[in-house]
This record gives C-alpha cells, structure tokens and sequence, in this order.
C-alpha cells in the first residue's frame, strides 16, 4: 500500500470514528425508538471497530520508505 493510499485510509478512519461518536450519541440521548437505537448503535460500533482495525494497520505496517 503507497504512502498516499495509507493516508486516505487514516483520514477515513478518522472521519468513522468521528460519524459512530455522533451515532452513539443520537441513539442514547434523541431517539426514543428501541429499534432505531439498536439500529443506530449497530452501525456505530461496526464503524468503530472498523476505525480501530483500520488504525492498527496503519501502525503496524511501517513506514514506506520515504522520500528519494
């Protein structure tokens, strides 16, 4: 994966964690429909552990060799 690849993936990492902080929030605090919450929660959490895996990649894979 290139350097550019691996920077658009953080990016969308962190935009997935910021959309299920959102999520999370609208499921507890705005909606009073059981259903609605859960589906809510669902998609936030799969976000987040998308975001969390995505980030543990990004990390463990190294640097990419730098500029020449």
């Amino acid at each position: 994966m290139s350097s550019l690849d691996k920077m658009w993936l953080s990016f969308y990492a962190m935009g997935f964690m910021a959309i299920s902080m959102g999520l999370i929030y609208v499921s507890r605090h705005k909606i009073s429909n059981k259903l609605l919450k859960f589906i809510f929660a669902l998609i936030a959490y799969a976000l987040l552990i998308f975001s969390f895996f995505a980030m543990v990649y990004l990390v463990f894979s190294g640097p990419t060799g730098g500029a020449r």
